[in-house]
C-alpha cells in the first residue's frame, strides 16, 4: 500500500474528533499486516472508488463506541443498538468522506459507498486488497482502530 495514503485518513479522524467530540487523538501503532482484520464490537466498513481502490474499516470496543455516541447526543447510551450503529456509520462516513477531499488535493479522485456497520466483537473481517495497514488510535475516552486496505 502506498504510504501516502495513510495521512489523508489520519487528518480526516483527527479533524472530525476534534471538531464532532472535541477529543484530541494519537496514533499509538501503525503496523503493516497481509491477515485478515480481527475488528472490535462495532466496525464501520467503507468502501473507496476511483483513483484509489479498497476500503477502510473504523473498529470500536463497545465501551468507546456508546461514549462517542454519548458525546455526540448528549444521550446516555448504555448498549449499541440502531440509534447506535447509526450514528457511528455517519461518523465513519464523514470521515471518509473528508478524507477523500484531502486525497483530491493529492489528483487522486475517489468516491465512498454507504457504510456497512458490522457487529461483533472478533468478527475476521476480509479485505478485497491483501496488504492493509492497522492504526491504533488512543482518546481520553479509549482506542479505536482504522484499518487501511487501499491500492492507488
Amino acid at each position: 500500500m502506498n504510504p501516502e495514503l495513510i495521512n489523508p485518513f489520519l487528518q480526516a479522524t483527527y479533524d472530525v474528533c476534534k471538531q464532532m467530540f472535541n477529543i484530541e487523538i494519537e496514533s499509538r501503532e501503525i503496523k503493516k499486516t497481509e491477515e485478515l482484520y480481527v475488528g472490535k464490537e462495532l466496525n464501520v466498513l467503507i468502501s473507496i472508488i476511483g483513483d484509489v481502490l479498497g476500503s477502510v474499516t473504523y473498529s470500536f470496543p463497545k465501551e468507546t463506541a456508546l461514549e462517542l455516541v454519548n458525546l455526540l447526543s448528549g444521550m446516555n447510551m448504555q448498549e449499541i443498538d440502531i440509534f447506535v450503529t447509526s450514528a457511528l456509520g455517519e461518523v465513519g462516513n464523514i470521515i471518509s468522506g473528508n478524507a477523500v477531499s484531502y486525497l483530491a488535493k493529492m489528483n487522486q479522485k475517489c468516491d465512498i459507498a454507504p457504510p456497512q456497520v458490522i457487529l461483533g466483537e472478533n468478527r475476521s473481517i476480509s479485505l478485497a486488497n491483501k496488504e492493509s495497514i492497522v492504526i491504533t488510535l488512543q482518546t481520553k475516552i479509549g482506542e479505536f482502530t482504522i484499518n487501511l486496505a487501499l491500492k492507488g
